[in-house]
């Protein structure tokens, strides 16, 4: 697509097609390591914060202007962590969603240790667009530059309620539209320890530069979205596998791995038995899932390490 097309799918056209993916996605419900191509919000010490920022659209030879990423981070038994992208997100079955699914539906007590544990381990969502910062008090270095930025749920549904508004005076917006679409409002604040994102809201409908040659400049520093996709972001079930083996029983030895499959009848965990599963196939476990987002993640990622 050249910026002329870009431009003359503005408006109606690009909106339906935004939100019959929102709508799929919402239906079926990261890089290693510091990437500068990631912007994040600045908060102070009481961890609140402001920020002025354009979701942009689909950049060069791309199609949609969002990815869905799926991944999991806790701690097991033996202080170890377990800090990886997700196969469910390639449709894929994976090592964590089998497991939780055998806790989860080994008992029938919403209480117990067993769909405590499968909480405590269940897949996280998070949500990868282009953006253009427009304001960033705690770092105005960062406006007028395009960054990729992760963001969880909350904002997603913020996106989907600006395509699809529940009320009849409101007006469809297409969020991602850089000359019909709006800036977003992000405000953070710190409700019972955890950020919260829910006064964030679009600002008026304009255009993000009133140059479409400066606007071009924009969409073609966008950064590629595709690529997180790669199954080279992805380890293979069996290594998946063997590291959540080690995160819930440090003992790794083929009699003990044999012996803990007998105990826990846990499918994939003898050595004589290769997973089995569909490429295509859905996680049979039901969808547990974290809807907030957590800024510990990169954190946690160098203890795993």
């Amino acid at each position: 697509m050249n910026f002329s097309n870009l431009k003359a799918q503005s408006g109606k056209k690009s909106l339906e097609a935004l939100s019959a993916e929102l709508t799929k996605l919402s239906g079926n419900q990261e890089s290693k390591g510091a990437d500068d191509r990631f912007w994040t919000p600045t908060v102070d010490k009481a961890n609140n914060g402001y920020a002025v920022i354009r979701f942009l659209p689909a950049a060069p030879d791309e199609d949609v202007p969002f990815i869905r990423m799926f991944d999991h981070g806790f701690q097991g038994p033996t202080g170890l962590w377990y800090i990886e992208n997700s196969l469910t997100t390639l449709g894929k079955q994976d090592p964590v969603s089998e497991y939780n699914s055998k806790l989860w539906n080994s008992s029938t007590d919403d209480k117990s240790p067993e769909r405590a544990q499968a909480r405590k381990q269940k897949r996280r969502l998070h949500f990868i667009s282009n953006i253009y910062v427009v304001t960033d008090q705690g770092n105005p270095a960062n406006e007028g530059k395009v960054f990729l930025f992760k963001y969880g749920k909350k904002i997603f549904d913020k996106l989907n309620e600006a395509m699809n508004p529940q009320f009849e005076d409101e007006k469809p917006m297409n969020p991602f539209d850089l000359w019909a679409g709006a800036n977003f409002k992000l405000k953070i604040r710190n409700v019972e320890g955890y950020r919260n994102y829910d006064k964030s809201e679009f600002d008026k409908i304009k255009p993000l530069l009133d140059d479409d040659e400066e606007l071009e400049n924009v969409w073609k520093s966008e950064h590629s979205l595709k690529s997180f996709l790669e199954p080279s972001n992805f380890k293979s079930f069996e290594e998946l596998q063997a590291r959540l083996l080690k995160v819930l029983d440090d003992a790794q030895t083929p009699k003990n791995k044999v012996a803990r499959a007998e105990e826990e009848d846990l499918p994939w965990a003898r050595e004589d038995a290769a997973p089995k599963f569909k490429e295509s196939a859905a996680p049979k476990s039901p969808v547990i899932e974290d809807d907030e987002d957590d800024d510990l993640m990169a954190h946690f990622k160098s203890l795993a390490r």
